[in-house]
């Protein structure tokens, strides 16, 4: 027997998630320079990292050295005064994804079950899987969460439900109205992670503080990344904000140093810098009214983005996303999340839209 197939048969039947294209990746296969290179395909912050980020982060590199601290006490210190819990409901993660992992290794195995919609986020059926769990995919309603469906779903052996509000990849949101509804009808030991990745890129009018329904809900996780508009994908920094029970049952199973002291010392200067915030903000609506106006100049349909990117359907998605490239644009083909004939756009900077709308015209 080959030593492959001593490997768990739910770990072999993974498909592996697939990034958006580096830069890198693309000069080497094409002999286009990396800096004619534009990338809107893994909704990045085009301005960057936080200026108080960048700082903190330098600083802190006098002292690696030493481990980071384990417990995270600085950020959480500062997360905790922002929202006003008490520390011990507050988990760090490598970038929110390993959130989720953790989430499913506490809860899911064999002969357990996830719920998530159809076209949300990939890793939620990974992280699934992972863990030997059974993947309860809903129909989508509207490319967005069908709430009532998913409620319907849930099985005797259900641990986990996933929402994602904005939802990655269609950029669809659920009113919070809906959403308060939809926890309200759900089975008390069912953990509901709701992934709010993209919460900081909504209009402040939409931004209903769901932190509050943490007394009301014991078994809620809501997740939040500084990947997005705080800049700092490269770093990989996300939390947790539940009950002291699940944060408890999630740092048992966590890494013991799992986020770094560079991303610590980021994290904590880039949510200090409102003004970063308030700027990447308003580019990014502006960049949403930018990269929209030229999808309907194109006749394009696309679905309507609470996040920073903006999905479009183009037809042959495959062969507009090959000529994209061809142009040094690159851009996130969504055929795995089974939209074959989509492509997902991220917000960039003024320029950077410009120079994708005029490649998808020669691509078309």
């Amino acid at each position: 027997m080959d030593l492959v197939d001593q490997a768990l048969p739910y770990v072999r039947a993974i498909s592996p998630y697939q990034p958006g294209k580096p830069i890198a990746e693309l000069a080497r296969e094409t002999g286009i320079p990396e800096a004619h290179i534009v990338k809107l395909a893994s909704n990045e912050n085009p301005l960057g990292m936080s200026p108080k980020a960048r700082s903190a982060m330098l600083a802190a590199t006098a002292d690696l050295e030493r481990y980071p601290d384990g417990s995270g006490f600085t950020l959480k210190a500062v997360l905790a005064e922002r929202y006003g819990i008490a520390q011990e409901r507050i988990a760090l993660g490598n970038g929110s994804n390993e959130l989720f992992e953790l989430v499913a290794r506490v809860f899911l195995a064999p002969g357990r079950s996830a719920v998530f919609s159809r076209h949300a986020f990939a890793v939620y059926p990974l992280a699934t899987l992972a863990a030997g769990g059974t993947c309860i995919e809903v129909p989508a309603k509207d490319y967005g969460h069908d709430l009532d469906a998913m409620a319907a779903a849930i099985a005797p052996d259900t641990r986990v439900v996933f929402v994602a509000n904005p939802n990655n990849p269609t950029g669809t949101f659920l009113p919070r109205a809906e959403l308060h509804a939809f926890l309200t009808k759900l089975p008390t030991d069912v953990l509901v992670v709701l992934d709010e990745a993209y919460n900081e890129y909504l209009p402040p009018e939409l931004r209903g503080e769901t932190v509050a329904w943490l007394e009301e809900f014991p078994n809620l996780l809501i997740t939040r990344t500084l990947s997005k508009i705080y800049g700092l994908a490269g770093l990989r920094v996300g939390y947790g904000l539940g009950s002291a029970v699940v944060v408890d049952l999630l740092n048992r199973m966590r890494q013991p140093f799992n986020v770094n002291s560079l991303a610590l010392a980021a994290a904590v200067g880039a949510l200090d810098d409102h003004a970063f915030v308030a700027e990447s903000y308003a580019m990014n609506r502006s960049g949403l009214e930018q990269l929209v106006a030229g999808l309907k100049h194109f006749g394009l349909g696309h679905i309507p983005s609470y996040a920073n990117f903006v999905t479009f359907k183009v037809g042959d998605a495959a062969a507009v996303n090959q000529k994209l490239l061809q142009q040094g644009v690159i851009v996130r083909p969504i055929a795995s999340y089974g939209m074959p004939e989509w492509l997902r756009v991220t917000v960039g900077s003024e320029p950077e839209n410009a120079r994708f709308l005029a490649a998808l015209d020669k691509a078309l």
